[in-house]
This record gives structure tokens, sequence and C-alpha cells, in this order.
């Protein structure tokens, strides 16, 4: 009896103290890839607690793993571990890494890129190049094709449940990630300039990273209308005229509208409709939007 109150004693404290692991791939969930990486984690830690931010990434879309993880990390606890393989360049030259935000978050990944929007909100206190000859799964050398389950979640399973600590990651490296360009928000003239770095898959409403303190430097009230221009590189995809409301209810069945979305961020939306689909507007950093008012 004492043996197992001891027991359970130590499952619960290290319950408490292990950080949430957090992963995203674009393995999709059809096979067995992410239930490796999952296993993998509980073999390092059997309390590990596991979470998914999406395996339904558009297959080596790295700009869509840049944007969930600035989308969802924010709204994690200090010391949450994120684990992201979309990893097309998976088995060449592009360093392993593990950057720790100003935020007190970490991310485990490939320097592909994915840490651009995440290291810009939440800032750089460090990045560490994983040593594999530390970190990798044991009997994995002759594997140059799942980093994901090999490298990644084995790293972030130790982390997570302190097996290891950043410090002993590996070799700290200048505090800069690879990033990926794209239309930085700002004011131009009598509109504001962005990107359109996501779509709300679910409803077509289409997202951009114009906040609402940008937004507000239009002065424009619920109901005046805006002239919004849409680019997909050097072509113009969608102008038109639409009106500021706060909620789709506000305008007509089928109508379009301008909106501040649940992150703060100015958005487009057909009430009972599909945006996107209906203009055929996609997301990327080669998609721009400018929004000016209509005066």
């Amino acid at each position: 009896m004492k043996k197992l109150f001891l027991l359970l004693a130590c499952i619960a404290t290290s319950s408490v103290w292990a950080a949430p692991l957090v992963l995203q791939s674009d393995f999709g969930v059809k096979d067995g890839a992410v239930a490796e990486m999952k296993g993998i984690a509980v073999g390092v830690s059997p309390t590990i607690v596991l979470h998914d931010l999406s395996h339904h990434n558009t297959p080596f879309n790295i700009w869509e793993a840049a944007y969930r993880l600035k989308q969802t990390a924010p709204y994690w606890p200090e010391g949450t571990v994120f684990v992201s393989v979309i990893d097309p360049g998976v088995g060449t030259e592009r360093k392993s890494v593990v950057l720790k935000t100003r935020s007190g978050h970490f991310f485990v990944t490939p320097d592909n890129g994915t840490l651009t929007l995440v290291a810009e909100e939440l800032g750089i206190e460090a990045v560490r190049e994983i040593d594999e000859t530390k970190h990798r799964r044991s009997g994995s050398n002759r594997s140059y094709t799942f980093h994901g389950r090999d490298v990644y979640a084995y790293m972030g399973a130790k982390l997570a449940a302190g097996v290891t600590t950043f410090d002993d990651v590996g070799p700290l490296l200048p505090p800069q990630v690879v990033a990926l360009p794209y239309e930085k928000p700002r004011r131009d003239g009598a509109g504001i300039v962005g990107t359109i770095p996501y779509l709300d898959f679910q409803y077509g409403n289409v997202w951009t990273n114009l906040d609402d303190a940008l937004f507000e430097q239009l002065g424009v009230q619920p109901g005046e209308k805006l002239r919004v221009v849409i680019r997909h590189a050097d072509e113009t995809v969608y102008e038109g005229v639409v009106p500021y409301a706060r909620t789709f209810g506000e305008v007509p069945e089928g109508e379009p509208l301008l909106y501040l979305n649940s992150l703060m961020n100015v958005a487009l939306a057909l009430n009972m409709g599909d945006f996107a689909r209906t203009h055929q507007i996609s997301y990327g950093a080669e998609w721009s939007i400018r929004v000016e008012p209509v005066r």
C-alpha cells in the first residue's frame, strides 16, 4: 500500500509540473504517423499531456504552419512546448531548432520559415540547434525522412516532461530565425494595407493581418462603407465596397461585410455565405489587401 501511495504521488507531482506538448503537422490522421509521434512522447514520459493543434495542414505549406502557431500560441500558458512539423526539406541541411520566446513558450521545428510570425509576435529569447547526438530517438540514425518522430517529437517530449532543459538542447544560435517575406500591416495614404495570412475555412471568411489599432486610425463607424482591393501578386482579384459591421446579422443574408474577427483583425465575410469561394480568394504571403474609407 505504501508503494502504491508513493507511485500515485509521483504521478500526481509529475502531472502538475509537466508542460503541455502541442503537436502540429501536415501528416493527416489516415495512417499511423501522428500516433508514432505520440508514442515516442509517451515513451519519454507516461504522464505527458499531449494536445493536437492540427494535423490537417495543407501539405508542404510552411506559411500556413506559421500562421496557425501565431493564432494559437498566445492562448497557451507559459512553458508550453509546440512541435511543428511541416518539413518539405526533411533530411536536407535546414537546421532543427528550438525557439524560446520572450513569452516563455518553446517551439521545436525545422527552421524553414515556420517560426516567422511567432518570433515577431512573441519575441525571441534564444534559439538553439538540436544536438541530435543526444536528442534523437535511439536506433533512428539511418532514418532520413521522419524527423517529426525521430527528432522533434522526442525533443519536444523531453522538454515538456522536464527530462531535458532548454540549455541542454544544443548550441546557442544567433537570435534570429528564417523568415518568410510578406506584406506587413501599415498605413498607406488614406487606407491601410496588409496581407491575407489565412482563411476561416469552415465559413469561407477572409482573414487579414490588419489589427484593430491600425483599423481604428481610419475613423470608420459601424455602417460606413469601405473600398476593399485584394491582389494576388500583381493581379487584382477582387475590388468592391462593403460596410463595416460588428456582427454578421447587421447585413442581409448573402451580403458582404467587413468586421473584426476573434483575433481582433480585419476580416471579410458574406452573411450565411462563403466570401473566399465566391470571389476565388486564397491566402498566403503573396496575397495582399488594401482597405480605405469611401467618403
